[in-house]
């Protein structure tokens, strides 16, 4: 996994670690099972609708389809920048220049899955061999997916076990 540093508009920089393939790959998967499950029970609940015209029927499908058609653009503008899927793997999508992703940056990463998932998976190769972890539409959008997930044991806690001749020392107390 690397390491993303982002600037902030007040020059401080933050250190994030970069979400890696598998658990975008585990976001992917848990976000289609969710849309398979949805058609699953549309198509059940349908039922009531098999004495109409082949027109009719076909425009009933296409509009209750949508929210599956726009399911990660909707999602990542209201849960900024998570579907339901990278809230479960506590990943996020966010601006290269600190700031929050807007709905035209989601919308270039939500076109730009047609070529990064649908075609080859070549989303998969790109995100493999990019320096930032980043598929076409993060490149095009200008963003990237972060782990939320911190990275903390015991010896980063006040609970490390110390020595009973331990002494602090502060050697950066002459700077001040």
């Amino acid at each position: 996994m690397s390491e993303l540093q982002i600037n902030t508009t007040q020059n401080v920089k933050i250190n994030f670690t970069a979400s890696g393939v598998g658990e975008r790959l585990m976001a992917f998967i848990i976000d289609m099972l969710i849309k398979i499950g949805y058609i699953t029970i549309l198509n059940m609940s349908l039922g009531a609708f098999q004495d109409m015209d082949q027109w009719s029927q076909i425009g009933i499908n296409t509009l209750l389809g949508l929210p599956v058609v726009f399911y990660t653009l909707v999602l990542e503008a209201l849960l900024e920048g998570q579907t339901l899927g990278k809230k479960v793997m506590k990943i996020k999508v966010v601006k290269i220049d600190g700031y929050q992703a807007s709905l035209a940056d989601y919308v270039v990463r939500w076109f730009f899955r047609i070529v990064d998932i649908y075609i080859f998976g070549l989303g998969f190769f790109v995100i493999l061999f990019s320096k930032r972890s980043q598929r076409l539409g993060d490149m095009a959008a200008g963003t990237s997916v972060i782990l939320l997930k911190d990275k903390v044991n015991i010896s980063h806690t006040i609970l490390e076990h110390l020595t009973d001749d331990y002494k602090p020392t502060y050697p950066t107390v002459i700077k001040l």
